[in-house]
C-alpha cells in the first residue's frame, strides 16, 4: 500500500506524523507500508518500530559511542544531493552483504526532480574527509530516519549506530514525541541494530490492531505468528475459490 504526496508540494508535518504514526514510512517520494518480506526462499514478517523520546536514557554502550565519537565533527544540513555523498554511498555499498539500492538519488529520489519531504542530513567528517552521512525527515512531532551510511575505513567506529544517536538528539532538541528507525524482521537478526537506542522505549506497531505496543521480542513473535496465520488464510481462500 503506499500513499503519494502531492507533486511539487512538501508533505505538511503533521500529515507525515499521522502516516508514520499508522506504520507508513517514506519510499522514494512516496509512502508505503508492508507486512511481509520475502528473502531467499523464506516469507519473514515485518515489524515497524519507533521510540518515545521521553522515554529514552542511555546506558553504558551508548554513552561510551557519544564519548568516543566526539573526535568527529558533525554539521545538519537542509539535504541537496551531491556528488561528496553518492561517493561516500558507493564506497559504503561496496562493503556491505545485502542489498540496497545503488545510489542515494535511487534511494530517495528515484528520478523525481523535487523532494516532497523536509529532508535534514548529518555530515560527520574526520577532518575534512566525509566518514558517515545520515539523513532523515521531520514531521511537526516526528523524526524518521531513512538513511545512513558510512565509509569503510570506519567500520569500527560504528558510525551508524552514532548517527541514530544524533537523529534523536536532534528531535530531542526539536521537542519531537517520536524517533522512527524503520522495522525489524522476526527471525532476520540483520534489522536487528535498529533497536541500540533504547530497548526500554522503544514500541512496536501491531497492524492487526492498530496499536503501538512496547516492544518485546515475545509479543513480535505472537504477532509474526497471527500474520503469517491470516497470509495462510487468505491463500488457502484464494486457492480453494471461497
Amino acid at each position: 500500500m503506499s500513499a503519494t504526496p502531492t507533486h511539487n508540494l512538501i508533505l505538511p508535518g503533521p500529515a507525515l506524523d499521522f502516516y508514520l504514526s499508522q506504520g507508513y514510512y517514506r519510499m522514494h517520494q512516496d509512502l508505503f507500508t508492508c507486512r511481509f518480506l520475502p528473502i531467499d526462499e523464506g516469507l519473514y514478517t515485518v515489524h515497524w518500530l519507533r521510540l518515545v523520546l521521553a522515554d529514552v536514557h542511555y546506558g553504558p554502550e551508548q554513552r561510551r559511542l557519544l564519548r568516543l565519537s566526539k573526535r568527529f565533527a558533525v554539521e545538519f544540513r537542509p539535504f541537496h544531493l551531491t556528488q561528496e555523498l553518492e561517493e561516500l554511498y558507493a564506497a559504503y555499498l561496496s562493503s556491505i552483504t545485502f542489498d540496497a539500492p545503488p545510489s542515494v538519488e535511487s534511494f530517495l529520489l528515484a528520478g523525481a526532480e523535487h523532494n516532497a519531504f523536509r529532508t535534514t542530513v548529518i555530515e560527520v567528517r574526520d577532518g575534512s574527509r566525509l566518514v558517515a552521512a545520515g539523513i532523515f525527515d521531520s514531521g511537526a512531532r516526528s523524526l524518521a530516519g531513512i538513511m545512513n551510511f558510512y565509509h569503510p575505513d570506519y567500520r569500527k567506529h560504528s558510525l551508524g549506530k552514532y548517527l541514530m544517536l544524533l537523529k534523536i538528539e536532534h528531535a530531542r532538541r526539536q521537542q519531537h514525541r517520536y524517533y522512527y528507525p524503520g522495522y525489524v524482521v522476526h527471525n532476520y537478526p540483520k534489522f536487528d541494530y535498529k533497536l541500540f537506542p533504547c530497548p526500554a522505549a522503544t514500541e512496536a506497531f501491531d497492524c492487526r490492531s492498530g496499536r503501538w505496543l512496547p516492544f518485546s521480542w515475545a509479543d513480535v513473535a505472537r504477532q509474526s505468528a497471527e500474520l503469517l496465520a491470516d497470509w495462510q488464510a487468505e491463500d488457502l481462500e484464494e486457492e480453494t475459490g471461497e
